[in-house]
């Protein structure tokens, strides 16, 4: 059986904290930014949990 890879475009996204959880960067931050609030862009910036019903699927993409 060979070695299961780790998908890329996940490894890209998702990373995994100390405790095992998987945080993911905010939507909404790459273009069209002058129309957008300082605040919600300051906002936008912080990385944020991942929703539990996700987790398992991105986890087996991270090869967890």
């Amino acid at each position: 059986m060979p070695k299961m890879k780790t998908h890329r475009g996940a490894a890209k996204r998702f990373k995994t904290t100390g405790t095992g959880k998987l945080r993911r960067g905010s939507a909404n931050l790459n273009h069209i930014l002058e129309k957008k609030a300082p605040a919600r862009k300051r906002r936008l910036k912080k990385s944020t949990d991942l929703a539990p019903g996700d987790s398992d699927r991105i986890k087996r993409m991270l090869g967890q």
